[in-house]
């Protein structure tokens, strides 16, 4: 494998979580998520499928709240498609074209997508890095894919990146080393030459550590149960409350 290393800085790619990173939430998820969930109802009906859909929500509300704790200990991501998938075959609806499945999901994410907002400082922060000479990759935990490519794109971000990797494509999540080891192979970057940003503890910062990469939390949208859970166990090596501190921290990490 050959990596290409400017010698002259200590890092050569930073890779960035997406949510709560780059871009944020900017609305009431207890309002909201009844929304997009109806949505993906209506979608089903309206493609022709005939089923109880008081009924048939509550079993897809319950199957996922499953499979975000199992995909969180096995650090496989099935994607919300499979789910929603094995729930029609089990309902008597064996053969679905993918394009339902996908159809219905983009109506359902499409609602999401309206309260998803990049934060101000994100493109200023990627300008300068990439005039910097920094390879920038997105590495994002999701269950569907096509949603992390409508976000980018919606934030308009996506042409400051080398590469963009999502959990629902890999297959694998954070903090599995190989989603991190793999991005950094398709750079030609080695993993001490690297930082990963992100704002979740477990996932992020353990997931850059188990990979070899410096590590460091952004904290302005990581105040949640999944971080106060690790506070006193996974340790950052740096901290930062905005993005716009990166570019200069970089710049001043020795080199080892």
């Amino acid at each position: 494998m050959n990596f290409l290393v400017n010698h002259n800085r200590r890092f050569d790619a930073v890779l960035f979580d997406l949510g709560n990173t780059l871009i944020y939430f900017d609305g009431d998820w207890s309002k909201i998520l009844p929304q997009a969930d109806a949505a993906l109802i209506f979608s089903l009906l309206a493609l022709g499928l005939v089923f109880d859909a008081g009924s048939f929500l509550k079993e897809f509300q319950k199957r996922l709240e499953s499979y975000f704790i199992l995909r969180d200990a096995e650090l496989i991501e099935y994607t919300t498609a499979f789910i929603l998938r094995k729930l029609l075959q089990d309902w008597g609806f064996l053969e679905i074209p993918d394009r339902l499945i996908t159809t219905a999901l983009e109506g359902h994410y499409r609602v999401l997508q309206a309260y998803w907002k990049p934060e101000v400082d994100a493109i200023p922060t990627l300008v300068s890095l990439h005039q910097r000479g920094y390879r920038l990759a997105i590495v994002s935990n999701a269950g569907d894919n096509a949603d992390v490519q409508a976000l980018i794109d919606k934030a308009n971000i996506r042409s400051y990146f080398d590469l963009i990797i999502s959990s629902a494509k890999a297959g694998i999540r954070k903090p599995n080393p190989r989603i991190f080891t793999d991005v950094l192979d398709k750079l030609g970057v080695p993993p001490d030459r690297a930082v990963m940003v992100g704002d979740t503890l477990s996932a992020d910062i353990l997931g850059a550590q188990n990979a070899g990469v410096y590590k460091i939390w952004i904290t302005r949208r990581a105040d949640k149960i999944a971080n106060s859970v690790h506070i006193d166990t996974i340790h950052p090596d740096a901290v930062i409350t905005t993005l716009l501190e990166l570019p200069d921290l970089l710049d001043i990490l020795p080199g080892e």
